[in-house]
């Protein structure tokens, strides 16, 4: 492909409609079609329901495919979380949670609206048009069936760019010598995605490998007492548009129009999922 996008495009999109896939780790009916199963609420079901699509993969694929989650705590849950649930059934549970987590945030009425389908089509499109090479995610993601109804198959479209960039975007952390919990560290810095608070709660990283891991940012140039230096902020805006470059390829396929009406759409539902309760509360810093 010769043309390019304008820039903050795929950073765009990608924020609009991101919410619709990653509300469905928080939402209580995870929980519940979870501990169907088997699973324990929390973390067990995240690594397993994310994972799944690339079957029984140990902790070493987990840690890596995800990048910044304590290695430890990955142990803790894989690959001992198969012989409580099967990758299928993990798979099935996850999509019964989609369901019925977007039909009680958007409504039976949106569910079942012209504007939804919009949106699917337009997802599956960008979807239909990315590449597998080096995406390990997305190309085990990529080999489960579409939905037939409108509202998982957009959830599902946006699955896949998700995966897509987020491979992409762990080879850019990698180039630029970040770690996972330098990732993170940096990450959490900007003021923007998980708070402080949630990113230490949640990734499994002690508080003394979390002061370690600043003292070495700082020692880099890229943290100071007021958070990232020029440094720091120019390495974080070079990861973003490295990542949005890589990123690229479906919404040159879906086009200008069809990408502004997406991320458009996007944006709306997620507006909406969001102030149902799709996140608990202080899961994401304020500038989110």
């Amino acid at each position: 492909m010769t043309s390019s996008l304008t820039p903050g495009t795929a950073g765009r999109a990608h924020r609009a409609l991101d919410t619709l896939h990653s509300l469905t780790y928080f939402v209580p009916e995870a929980d519940e079609e979870f501990a169907a199963i088997g699973l324990r609420p929390g973390r067990m079901h995240y690594f397993a329901s994310r994972s799944a699509a690339m079957g029984r993969v140990g902790a070493g694929v987990v840690t890596a495919t995800f990048h910044n989650f304590h290695p430890g705590l990955v142990a803790r849950f894989v690959p001992a979380v198969w012989d409580v649930a099967a990758p299928a059934e993990v798979l099935t549970a996850r999509l019964r949670v989609a369901d019925l987590a977007l039909r009680r945030l958007l409504g039976e009425d949106v569910i079942g609206g012209a504007d939804v389908a919009e949106a699917a089509g337009l997802a599956r499109s960008a979807a239909e048009a990315l590449s597998a090479p080096g995406r390990p995610l997305y190309a085990a993601h990529a080999e489960l069936p579409w939905p037939g109804e409108p509202h998982l198959a957009l959830w599902h479209a946006i699955t896949l760019l998700r995966e897509h960039r987020g491979d992409g975007h762990v080879a850019v952390l990698v180039g630029e010598g970040l770690s996972g919990l330098d990732a993170l560290v940096t990450h959490t810095a900007t003021g923007r995605g998980f708070s402080e608070q949630a990113a230490r709660a949640t990734r499994g990283w002690s508080d003394q490998e979390w002061v370690a891991a600043v003292a070495d940012l700082r020692g880099r140039g890229l943290l100071d007492d007021d958070g990232l230096t020029a440094a720091g902020v120019a390495l974080r805006e070079r990861i973003e548009a490295a990542t949005d470059a890589l990123a690229a390829e479906p919404w040159l396929a879906l086009g200008p129009d069809g990408t502004d009406r997406l991320t458009e759409l996007g944006r709306g539902f997620s507006r909406q999922a969001v102030a149902a309760g799709a996140f608990p509360p202080g899961l994401f810093a304020a500038r989110r």
